[in-house]
């Protein structure tokens, strides 16, 4: 049997690490570190500062190349076939170094509920036979960490909010029933699409992180602003992790 942990580590500041996170991280027999491409090094380099930081005891902590995911037209598809992947090298690895069973730990950013596929591909993993049991442990969201650091509520009086994708407030628009957005997953900056009257954005990069960026403001004055600023910090950093929330006016407080 397999306890597989999937512990959520936040936005990127160590900071953000729970006493339960560090608790089930020093529980564990092994710690899995995925590996992608050199333009995100500093992604495994947090997470292995933070084993460093927070290991005490006899955990093991082993690194794998992740697979990247194929560029297609055919998202969801292509995102299954990763996914697949991954559950593959997840297996490889158990195989490797939990042939008789143990704790697993694996190190989500933000949260494991909130736009992460960590649970879906442990499903892939009972799928391949495997007796797995999942244990979640939350983190800070990057929703959390982006309205903190703008000093916002997530929501107005009494209203609901909408968490949505790039993807989809591209391919549909604002959403007729919703007044207030957070969009995830955003890599074509899908604000700059929008009718910006009225509407006012919070957008933040790399929250939580030294490096950590934030702009606020009318959507029809700062809009050309986050996409100019956004590609710079791309290009400086390799990668860039980034969110916003969007908001009506006239809506509440």
């Amino acid at each position: 049997m397999i306890d597989l942990h999937l512990i959520g580590i936040g936005t990127g500041n160590p900071d953000h690490l729970t006493r339960a996170a560090a608790a089930a991280m020093n529980a564990a027999d092994l710690i899995l570190l995925p590996r992608k491409r050199d333009a995100t090094s500093d992604l495994i380099e947090l997470r292995r500062t933070l084993c460093a930081d927070v290991l005490h005891g006899a955990t093991r902590v082993v690194e794998f190349d992740l697979p990247e995911r194929a560029a297609s037209d055919a998202y969801l598809a292509a995102v299954g076939d990763w996914h697949d992947a991954i559950a593959a090298c997840w297996a490889r690895q158990i195989a490797t170094h939990l042939p008789h069973g143990g704790r697993l730990a694996l190190l989500v950013w933000g949260d494991p509920s909130l736009y992460d596929s960590s649970l879906r591909i442990a499903d892939r993993l009972r799928d391949r036979g495997l007796a797995i049991r999942v244990h979640v442990v939350p983190g800070i969201t990057s929703l959390q960490a982006l309205t903190a650091a703008h000093a916002i509520a997530l929501n107005t009086l009494a209203a609901p909010v909408l968490v949505t994708t790039g993807r989809r407030l591209r391919a549909d628009g604002w959403p007729a029933t919703a007044d207030t957005l957070a969009v995830m997953l955003d890599g074509d900056c899908a604000f700059a699409t929008l009718d910006p009257h009225g509407v006012t954005i919070w957008w933040g990069a790399y929250l939580g992180m030294p490096h950590q960026a934030l702009v606020a403001g009318p959507l029809a004055a700062v809009s050309a602003d986050i996409v100019a600023q956004r590609a710079r910090l791309r290009a400086e950093h390799g990668w860039i992790m980034d969110t916003y929330l969007l908001r009506r006016s006239g809506t509440g407080t």
